[in-house]
């Protein structure tokens, strides 16, 4: 408290607002008012406490200011170092490795450091949550969620880690997940397209279908299309059923495509008629991949196609005798045409007899009179060529039949109307004739060939073919010995006349006899005289001539019989007008 007593007096070089300056006036006022010493020491120890307790106050104040700027200093250090080791960085560029100055300067140099740091952390932290703000909704909406509400707030990053490394995984998740959900809605958009092509080739509402799966995928609801694992299976199964009820319906049309085919064919039903049903019959060779048409495949084309088929149905059974008439005709017609052996006509009506009866199936029947024509024509076929050398051995006959009877004709050199072209045509028959032999052999030959390879025999209305060239060929070899007996009788009658004048007879220049059209175009039914000179030779021999017709009645039953197998019908050609013309197609062009 000595610091409190000071001498009496004032003294002019402390201020008026010093501690000492302030004690040396209460000192004055002391001794003006004569204040016990007691009482004075009393209140200067009273005055020294009180600034001891200033002092103190003012010396914890200092204390607890500079304990808060170490703490401060050692937060923000810390903080520094925390943000460091979140962000994933190993130091900070422009702050100073070590702390030097006063706390307050210390303070000062880092706190820039950390603001920077802070607003690094914001800016990573904003980073991290968009991106994982993403991946929870594109994840919702892999997984159907499409209440899912985008609010970033209820993100939660995680604040200890916010390195480059950490949002680098979570970006590449981002990315994944992108591309999933592309994958996805590409499934789902192929099989929606998939869905209405379908669809519109059945003849159904594809929408009703797209909407049933899932109220989403309609694009009229305006929202968000569900892609999650249920709705894919969903889809896939749809599309499946959709080609399935497609492969049924396509396979229900080749069924009834086929009946209606068969069907016309049995009945053979106008090309009119059948276009109406082109679009079912066209299906037939088309698989269920190629079926693409709109329209192709509805209900309503099945049941028209079913109610055709019942239709035909009914009229098959009334037509079918007709149908089996018209090829039993069409078969005959064939094997005509061809001289071939014509089915029985008994065995035709117990087949009419059975189907009109029902136990005879209608399809079987026709398929088996198509394969019988079939037959009858491939056989046909194999047979044109011999039978074309059968008509021209039946036309050189019939020129060999009129030449026989122009050579009996006696005034066939005398003038008279048309004999001209008679000698023409017999001129071009001689030749004709003599190619006979050969056209018979090539017959016979060409007969065998096809015998053996086809091992049947080759009917000509049912007559062996070559039992009639063997017949022909013996009929012929008769002939010849007959018209060398005839010259050999002619020859002897001549020499035995008396005179020699008689050989030369003259014979009239002119006869009211003629060769008959009928004889010259090749009729046989009239027997023609024999040659004037040879009769008026055989009546000058006298009662030592030989009887002609004596020698022929011992063969006469052998010749009846040949003549009856070539005089038939069928083997004579009909009389034509234009012999002549035929003629020439086997003989060459000859001079007149």
């Amino acid at each position: 408290m000595g610091s409190f007593r000071a001498p009496v007096g004032r003294s002019s070089a402390l201020p008026e607002a010093s501690c000492g300056y302030l004690l040396q006036e209460l000192q004055m006022i002391w001794n003006e008012i004569g204040q016990d010493q007691l009482e004075r020491e009393k209140v200067l120890v009273d005055l020294e406490q009180e600034c001891l307790e200033v002092y103190r106050r003012k010396v914890d104040a200092a204390n607890t200011s500079r304990a808060r700027l170490h703490q401060e200093l050692a937060e923000a250090e810390a903080e520094f170092t925390h943000l460091l080791l979140s962000l994933g960085e190993r130091s900070l560029p422009g702050r100073p490795e070590k702390m030097v100055g006063t706390l307050k300067e210390q303070l000062d140099s880092i706190t820039p450091a950390l603001r920077d740091m802070r607003l690094r952390k914001e800016d990573r932290v904003n980073k991290f949550r968009a991106v994982q703000g993403q991946i929870q909704k594109i994840s919702a909406e892999i997984a159907g969620q499409s209440e899912y509400e985008n609010s970033s707030s209820d993100v939660r990053v995680n604040e200890n880690d916010l390195s480059l490394k950490k949002l680098e995984e979570y970006q590449t998740e981002l990315q994944r997940l992108h591309n999933d959900r592309n994958e996805r809605l590409k499934r789902v958009e192929k099989y929606i397209n998939s869905i209405q092509k379908l669809s519109s080739i059945l003849g159904t509402d594809s929408s009703m279908i797209i909407t049933k799966v899932h109220p989403s995928l309609n694009e009229l609801c305006g929202i968000a299309k569900n892609i999650s694992n249920s709705i894919l299976a969903k889809l896939n199964s749809t599309v499946e059923s959709l080609e399935e009820e497609k492969q049924k319906r396509l396979e229900k049309l080749h069924d009834l495509g086929k009946a209606l085919k068969n069907l016309w064919n049995l009945m053979d039903t106008p090309y009119k008629d059948r276009q109406l049903f082109s679009h079912v019959t066209g299906l037939l060779s088309v698989s269920s991949a190629e079926v693409s048409d709109p329209g192709s495949l509805t209900q309503k084309i099945i049941q028209q196609a079913e109610a055709e088929v019942k239709r035909l149905d009914q009229l098959k059974v009334s037509k079918m005798k007709e149908l089996f008439l018209k090829k039993q005709n069409e078969l005959k017609e064939i094997c005509k045409k061809s001289h071939m052996e014509i089915p029985v006509q008994a065995k035709m009506d117990n087949i009419i007899n059975l189907m009109k009866s029902g136990e005879i199936d209608h399809a079987d029947l026709v398929m088996s009179m198509d394969q019988q024509i079939s037959r009858a024509e491939d056989e046909a076929c194999s047979r044109k060529t011999i039978m074309e050398k059968v008509e021209k051995w039946i036309l050189a006959r019939d020129e060999e039949r009129w030449l026989e009877e122009y050579g009996r004709d006696e005034n066939r050199y005398s003038v008279r109307r048309g004999a001209h072209k008679n000698l023409r045509r017999a001129e071009r028959a001689r030749v004709l004739v003599s190619k006979i032999p050969a056209l018979v052999d090539l017959l016979i030959e060409n007969t065998r060939s096809w015998e053996e390879e086809r091992k049947k025999t080759f009917l000509y209305d049912e007559v062996p073919l070559l039992a009639m060239l063997e017949e022909y060929i013996v009929l012929r070899q008769e002939k010849e010995g007959e018209r060398q007996r005839q010259r050999e009788v002619k020859f002897q009658g001549l020499i035995g006349q008396h005179q020699p004048e008689n050989l030369f007879l003259p014979s009239p220049s002119s006869s009211p006899t003629r060769i008959s059209n009928r004889s010259v175009n090749g009729g046989f039914s009239t027997a023609m005289p024999l040659n004037r000179r040879l009769s008026l030779g055989l009546q000058k021999l006298g009662p030592n001539s030989i009887d002609l017709g004596t020698q022929g009645i011992s063969k006469e039953g052998k010749k009846a019989q040949r003549q009856k197998m070539f005089a038939r019908p069928g083997l004579v050609s009909p009389a034509r007008d234009e012999t002549a013309s035929v003629v020439s197609t086997f003989s060459g062009p000859l001079s007149p």
